[in-house]
């Protein structure tokens, strides 16, 4: 890290600067630390431990000791990783800092005190806003212009709040690199790398669609080498298992994002210029990006405490199972009824797991399952386990749950809203205690919609059979708020003019139908051979209200890739899946 670094076009050109990640989400794999530090050369080590559900996660723990809302895990991992990077010369970037920064940093601080290591800590403030009535936390997503001062100053560990999951990139590159908040091009190339890495072992292999074709049983974390101009290789440790290819890669840009204008507090990076090409065993180049302008607002996070739920699953076993699950709901409805503690909401699904003449009994039963939701805890609690334990002998036969229901938990509601940038104010807390204010971007840009590219040339009318659509597509899907994102992309350009035309939003529809009713987006990125879909309001208020089986939509793009439709059989004789 060069904590003075000339921009390229004054000076020679700085070397490559290697960032890895270490940490996708808050509960991934511990010994990731020690195994990017020791299992290659980095410049600097990342972690991404925030997200939505997080916030509420650190501030549920906040409220019960004001001294926390930090992710203790990451200092867990520091007690033997602080020693390793710093003989190693890795400088650690991380969001760990959660709702308290400086908390983190102090703890940091201490730790090394009591290990003997020498490191310099420092700190991003700014992200906490006023928290409305009936919050529990409200956060900015700020940029990598604070945790670029805190490396110029010459920090080892930077701490933040929450920033973007970008930031942790932009901002390392930024100080290596010398680029100002008017180079638009590389900031955005560095977004896209950032965006590349932030979940972790999903860009090496982890929860893809084509898995079968690699050995993913550990794969290893990804490692992003930025250039000068901002474009990139991702690639990972020699030795380690996963892989890295286009496809993961693709399937990684296209996860929770939208159309082709991905907007950020240091640029707006654009998706539809981005290129990648494979650059030799696991190494991707990524190139071609362009940026513009940030938007005049930053995008912040509210979450709240939004009631009590409990669950109950009924398991149904041989026959009748349809008139077993009509019995349980109208047996719960009246107990209900006679306790005058009918919850505000009631949600059952019937998973018809079951199998004719089953050869063991867990494949002949389907589940049954009961969600309630209530702003009071008792009609969710009591009521529940009353109405349903007191059936265990005067219900359908065979009659048992796959737990008994408890007293009801709290969940959370996420809530996405936009203040002017200029009204958050991003300081840098350098390692020697000076405070150094970061001014918001100067020439701003309102979002707006591309229009739409053209789309490639259909293929030739032939013969088709009906598959399942993953035999020619890969998916990836995922959630922002309540909002659900799935991303498709071909394997090949014959693929593309197939997938570009068939699935539209109509189909997506009648291959989807719990996306009835609700508005569907469809965004054509060309240069990746992909449809990116947003479907706004399927998860309801988000994953921490837990509103269906799947909150975050984790599974909807391999569901989509799981429906069949009449393909043509040229795709499929040449597909790779087919024969796998």
């Amino acid at each position: 890290m060069t904590a003075t670094a000339a921009r390229p076009q004054d000076g020679p050109v700085p070397a490559p600067l290697r960032i890895g990640n270490a940490s996708g989400f808050y509960g991934d794999r511990f010994d990731a630390v020690r195994e990017m530090l020791t299992g290659g050369p980095l410049d600097v080590l990342t972690g991404d431990y925030l997200a939505e559900l997080t916030m509420l996660i650190l501030g549920r723990s906040r409220l019960k000791d004001p001294g926390r809302g930090y992710a203790t895990t990451f200092l867990r991992q520091l007690e033997e990783g602080l020693g390793l990077a710093h003989e190693r010369g890795v400088k650690v970037v991380t969001n760990a800092g959660g709702l308290n920064p400086a908390g983190l940093a102090d703890a940091i601080g201490e730790l090394a005190g009591k290990v003997g290591v020498p490191v310099r800590v420092a700190h991003v403030e700014g992200d906490s806003l006023p928290v409305p009535d009936g919050f529990l936390t409200a956060n900015a997503y700020l940029g990598g212009s604070g945790i670029a001062a805190c490396l110029r100053a010459g920090a080892d560990i930077v701490v933040t709040g929450r920033v973007t999951d970008a930031a942790l990139v932009t901002g390392p590159a930024a100080a290596h690199f010398g680029w100002g908040p008017e180079d638009h091009d590389a900031l955005a190339g560095a977004v896209v790398a950032g965006h590349v890495l932030e979940c972790g072992t999903q860009a090496t292999g982890g929860n893809y669609s084509f898995f079968r074709g690699h050995d993913i049983r550990r794969p290893g974390f990804p490692v992003a080498e930025i250039h000068a101009d901002g474009s990139s290789v991702i690639t990972k440790h020699d030795g380690t298992g996963g892989v890295v290819d286009v496809g993961t890669v693709t399937a990684q840009l296209l996860y929770e994002t939208g159309g082709a204008r991905y907007a950020g507090p240091d640029v707006t990076a654009r998706l539809d210029t981005v290129r990648l090409a494979q650059d030799g065993p696991d190494r991707v180049r990524i190139s071609g990006v362009r940026g513009e302008a940030p938007p005049p607002t930053l995008k912040a996070g509210l979450t709240r405490l939004g009631g009590w739920r409990n669950e109950v699953v009924f398991v149904l076993t041989g026959l009748d199972i349809d008139a077993k699950a009509q019995l349980v709901r109208d047996q719960i409805a009246d107990a209900f009824a006679r306790s005058g503690r009918q919850p505000d909401e009631v949600r059952w699904e019937l998973a018809r797991t079951d199998r004719a003449d089953a050869p063991t009994e867990e494949t002949a039963s389907a589940l049954l399952r009961l969600v309630v939701r209530d702003q009071d805890p008792d009609a969710v609690g009591r009521a529940l386990s009353g109405a349903a334990i007191e059936l265990a002998l005067g219900s359908y036969p065979g009659f048992h749950v796959t737990a008994p229901p408890g007293k009801g938990a709290p969940y959370g509601v996420f809530e996405a809203r936009y203040v002017p940038a200029g009204d958050v104010e991003q300081v840098a807390v350098l390692p020697d205690g000076r405070r150094e204010a970061q001014e918001p971007a100067v020439r701003t840009q309102a979002l707006a919609d591309v229009e739409q590219p053209p789309l490639p040339e259909p293929l030739e009318a032939g013969p088709t059979r009906s598959a399942a659509l993953g035999l020619v597509a890969g998916a990836r899907s995922g959630d922002k708020g309540g909002d659900a994102n799935i991303g498709v992309w071909a394997g090949s350009e014959t693929a593309w003019r197939w997938l570009a035309h068939e699935l539209t939003v109509e189909r997506l529809r009648e291959l989807l139908p719990e996306t009835a009713g609700l508005p569907v987006v469809r965004h054509v990125l060309p240069n990746l051979r992909a449809l990116n879909f947003t479907v706004h309001g399927l998860l309801g208020e988000g994953v921490a209200a837990q509103h269906r089986f799947d909150p975050q939509a984790k599974a909807v793009g391999e569901w989509l890739r799981s429906r069949r439709l009449e393909i043509p059989v040229a795709l499929l004789d040449s597909s790779p899946e087919v024969h796998a």
